[in-house]
């Protein structure tokens, strides 16, 4: 029977088009117009002279939507919110912080106007190391809440109690969702009706994982009407409906939204849920079609769903469960792979594997996993980053979107069971233009399933790559000595 085709709303269908080839599509900083002097030297004096394509979209697209200051949309029009979709490491950080960083530079009163919401602990110091860059002596204030500090230590950071009442100590939250939720919920004086932006970083995830609750509260937290201090009543935001004499006599600030992700959802019912006013979508995960002879261009290509960074090669080992081990010490060991990060599918699993290579010896092994305080993680990946560890066992949400340098490989040592998470998994390397591998040990049971499940994400260039049994048998007596020593130390 013909495949009924999704009916797509016309911005989804009609997504700006982001060049995907990042090292050909550099754009100097100083082209994109509207960038404030103060932002560029900071550019600069970071090194970075010129923005990824998605960058060069984005920023004056967000900067746009505020040019009358962020009290006002456009013409007293609401400002639209955004969707970016574009690969892991193609710099949707920056493309973000640097237009509501100059957003924000000429604000008078400290109140919360950005929010930026992360899956996890990580993420979030990640981008609020890269706010803290931008707003460093502009007065500013970014506050990270993640429940890494005591819930009072983050309060006394979110808000101070004058005799006139409360008053917002934050201009840019950067939060993960439990801990925000906690702080609308449970912190007096603390304020989003003067939120100006909502940032949702990794969507998709945001929106699976339950967190829908988490921005349903943000939102109403935003609408809430204020007693007490008469001045709000001014600027008393009403939420988006037709415009009429009285809702225009106030000046509203309005929230924009605007998400970024890798995997950004198409499935119009979840998009929904987020109640998105008049979105623009850009995206760099589309195919360019390739005519053929005759003029007629092939539709095959036309349904891809994600992209991959240009300079990834991808392959995967056909094996049995026994040779996994194996295989990943010939990677370590006779191939001498460096700077690799090899994904499991739980934690246990990623623990044993750990327990296994240090007992075979020869390999600077870490691993990386909720088990770990955030300072032990942040202790791993600076060794990793140094090369004093050779190789990261991780599992998926550990890893998620974390900017992790110099990955030469990225080793499915389990095979994702979803597309997503191969995805996300394989983006941690050949980051911003540079070049990398994956690897992905399937099963042979699973090897159809695994085929499938990539060709129908519409990812064709995986080389299938068998490593010989000849190859592994220098390996076996030393791997079988290390096994019966590791179930010693189990027991």
């Amino acid at each position: 029977p013909p495949q009924v085709q999704p009916f797509l709303p016309q911005w989804l269908a009609q997504p700006k088009l982001v060049q995907k080839r990042i090292k050909d599509n550099l754009v100097p900083i100083t082209d994109v117009p509207e960038i404030h002097p103060k932002l560029l030297k900071k550019l600069q004096m970071n090194g970075i002279e010129s923005f990824f394509p998605v960058q060069a979209e984005v920023i004056p697209a967000i900067l746009q939507s505020a040019a009358h200051g962020y009290l006002l949309g456009r013409g007293g029009y609401r400002p639209r919110d955004l969707c970016v979709s574009a690969p892991t490491g193609s710099g949707k950080t920056l493309a973000f912080v640097i237009p509501i960083v100059q957003v924000l530079l000429d604000r008078v009163v400290c109140q919360v106007r950005a929010l930026v919401v992360l899956p996890t602990k990580e993420l979030a110091q990640q981008v609020s190391k890269v706010f803290n860059i931008y707003t460093d002596g502009t007065g500013l204030k970014v506050v990270l809440i993640t429940g890494q500090k005591p819930f009072a230590k983050e309060q006394e950071m979110l808000v101070q109690k004058k005799v006139t009442g409360y008053c917002s100590l934050a201009d840019i939250i950067v939060a993960t969702p439990g801990r925000l939720t906690d702080h609308i919920n449970q912190t007096p004086g603390f304020s989003l009706t003067q939120l100006r932006f909502l940032i949702i970083d990794e969507a998709d995830r945001m929106i699976d994982d339950m967190h829908q609750n988490c921005l349903n509260q943000i939102v109403r937290a935003a609408f809430q009407v204020e007693n007490g201090s008469g001045s709000s009543l001014l600027f008393q935001r009403m939420r988006p409906g037709p415009l009429t004499a009285a809702s225009s006599c106030n000046p509203q600030i309005p929230l924009q939204k605007l998400l970024f992700s890798a995997t950004l959802t198409q499935d119009p019912e979840k998009l929904q849920q987020l109640d998105l006013f008049q979105p623009r979508l850009f995206t760099s995960v589309y195919s360019e079609k390739k005519p053929l002879g005759d003029g007629t261009e092939t539709e095959q290509d036309a349904d891809k769903k994600y992209t991959l960074p240009e300079e990834l090669v991808q392959c995967y080992v056909p094996c049995d469960l026994n040779s996994k081990p194996l295989l990943l010490l010939h990677f370590m060991l006779t191939m001498k792979f460096t700077r690799v990060l090899c994904f499991t599918n739980s934690r246990e699993a990623s623990h044993r594997l750990f327990l296994l290579l240090q007992a075979f010896g020869g390999v600077t092994v870490a691993e990386f996993s909720s088990r770990l305080s955030p300072n032990e993680r942040r202790r791993t990946m600076k060794e990793f980053e140094q090369g004093k560890i050779q190789l990261l066992i991780s599992t998926d949400a550990t890893a998620r979107g974390i900017d992790i340098p110099e990955v030469n490989y990225v080793i499915n040592y389990d095979a994702p069971q979803f597309i997503r998470t191969y995805i996300h998994r394989v983006g941690r390397t050949a980051r911003a233009g540079k070049a990398g591998v994956a690897f992905s040990f399937v099963l042979r049971i699973q090897e159809r399933r695994f085929l499938r499940m990539l060709r129908d994400a519409g990812i064709q260039d995986v080389k299938r790559n068998p490593v010989k049994g000849n190859s592994l048998k220098p390996l076996v007596q030393r791997y079988e000595e290390a096994l019966s020593k590791l179930e010693k130390t189990v027991k």
